[in-house]
């Protein structure tokens, strides 16, 4: 009888190896970048594995004193990981692979048991999940720090007016107190997405294995509690499906967040240049040419606004890569990773820069004294006149006559009481607002239950 082609050594084999070599340049176009990537994922998939062996202990599919020294070893290598100090061997297709071939080598057989009841495609999916869950957590105390110091500037300059804009001409009068603030209220509701795409990524699919499930008897909901997972994906299929989907619903809460602070970016560059001087830089804070001794460029800003426009496009990116595939797993959602694992990263940096340039910005005061601003005063002086018994209409028409024939005053003085207006920020209210909405992350859950998995 001819006899079969021996099995690879342990050091080079991979999980789905049969004994036979795959050519080369197929192996290398195949692992992509994942070699790369997957060391971002690496603490996340010795967790999964941590409470994916306690579940099977639980069932009877794993000994006590095989469950024991496998987890000690995880313990160890998730440290090591978490330092930054795991590596993927040269010929390792992954980082699924890579922590199965180091519990094999150093502790034996027992070390390939840890994979029964599940796939490399339901270990991904909670990878990207529990690396999601943490970087959503970073991101959102980052965001906290931007809005609170937005908060303080607007506290700090609610007296100071500026010109308001609509069409990029003079309109009303704002207030840097207003300005500020706004976008401060607009990262309360950048968060309430960022909130829904926290619940997507906080069900756990581990145990539907290929996407079909498995016939051992697998304790899903024990290792969505080990986890600190909400709740689980329970269909098996669905579980599956959710590859691309979550990333895209994550990405596009990561575009809401650019597009807040790609805005701010925008005016803050119109804001400090010569024709507007509403803000100015530090020096140091700025950049010149090789050619202009005067500039003093905000170059901060404008690569912000340039970041923040690249994060908008990963969700349409994520998208294009899913679009049309039917149900199952397909090698396409690979390259979900390259698209989505740095956006975390960049976000941070972002919103890091973004928070130390506004703390250290400076605002131009006594603005709207300036003769080019009095038509800013327009509706001021429309509404003092209603006050005085004027019909609004009649009042409209009289002061833009006076505009036109280059004979306006303003006769009364800036009081604006409603909620929400240059008078009344109601900046407590907005922090009340992101309050409520950050109180609904359930970090310390999640926190107390990987604690748990790690003692």
């Amino acid at each position: 009888m001819p006899q079969s082609s021996p099995l690879a050594p342990d050091s080079a084999r991979k999980l789905w190896d049969k004994g036979y070599s795959l050519d080369k340049k197929i192996e290398r176009f195949t692992v992509g970048r994942d070699r790369e990537l997957d060391l971002l994922l690496a603490p996340h998939d010795i967790l999964g594995t941590m409470a994916h062996i306690t579940m099977l202990q639980s069932v009877g599919l794993l000994g006590t004193d095989e469950l024991t020294p496998l987890l000690a070893e995880l313990r160890s290598l998730y440290h090591r990981a978490s330092d930054g100090e795991f590596t993927i061997d040269e010929g390792i297709e992954d980082v699924h692979s890579q922590v199965e071939l180091l519990l094999t080598q150093r502790l034996g057989d027992i070390g390939k048991k840890v994979h029964t009841g599940r796939s490399r495609n339901d270990q991904v999916l909670v990878d990207l999940k529990l690396f999601t869950r943490s970087a959503i957590e970073t991101t959102v105390g980052k965001v906290e720090r931007l809005f609170s110091v937005l908060q303080q500037k607007s506290e700090q300059y609610k007296d100071i007016l500026l010109p308001g804009y609509t069409h990029l001409q003079v309109a009303m009068p704002s207030s840097f107190g207003l300005w500020f603030g706004a976008y401060a209220e607009s990262l309360t509701d950048d968060l309430l997405v960022m909130l829904s795409a926290w619940n997507v990524a906080n069900e756990n699919p581990l145990g539907s294995a290929a996407g079909y499930g498995s016939s051992a008897p697998l304790n899903r909901s024990l290792t969505t509690k080990l986890l600190g997972f909400a709740q689980l994906n329970y269909n098996s299929v669905y579980a599956q499906m959710t590859r691309g989907k979550m990333e895209r619903i994550v990405a596009f809460a990561y575009s809401c967040l650019a597009e807040t602070i790609g805005r701010l970016a925008f005016d803050c560059c119109m804001y400090n240049s010569q024709n507007f001087r509403f803000i100015t830089l530090p020096d140091t804070l700025t950049t010149g040419s090789s050619i202009m001794p005067h500039k003093k460029n905000p170059d901060v800003f404008e690569l912000i606004r340039a970041h923040c426009n690249r994060l908008n496009a990963v969700p349409v990116e994520i998208r294009q890569m899913t679009t049309n595939l039917p149900s199952g797993y397909f090698r396409d959602m690979q390259l979900l990773k390259e698209a989505y694992l740095p956006l975390f990263a960049e976000m941070d940096d972002i919103i890091d820069i973004t928070t130390y340039a506004i703390e250290n910005m400076r605002v131009s005061e006594g603005l709207m004294d300036q003769l080019l601003y009095k038509p800013a005063f327009s509706v001021e002086e429309v509404n003092y006149r209603v006050g005085n018994g004027v019909p609004f209409r009649d009042a409209y028409k009289q002061v833009g006559l006076e505009i036109q024939e280059g004979r306006f005053e303003y006769h009364g003085t800036i009081h604006h009481t409603h909620e929400g207006s240059i008078g009344n920020l109601c900046n407590d209210s907005v922090r009340a607002k992101m309050s409520g909405v950050l109180s609904q992350f359930s970090f310390a859950q999640v926190h107390q239950a990987l604690d748990a998995l790690m003692r």
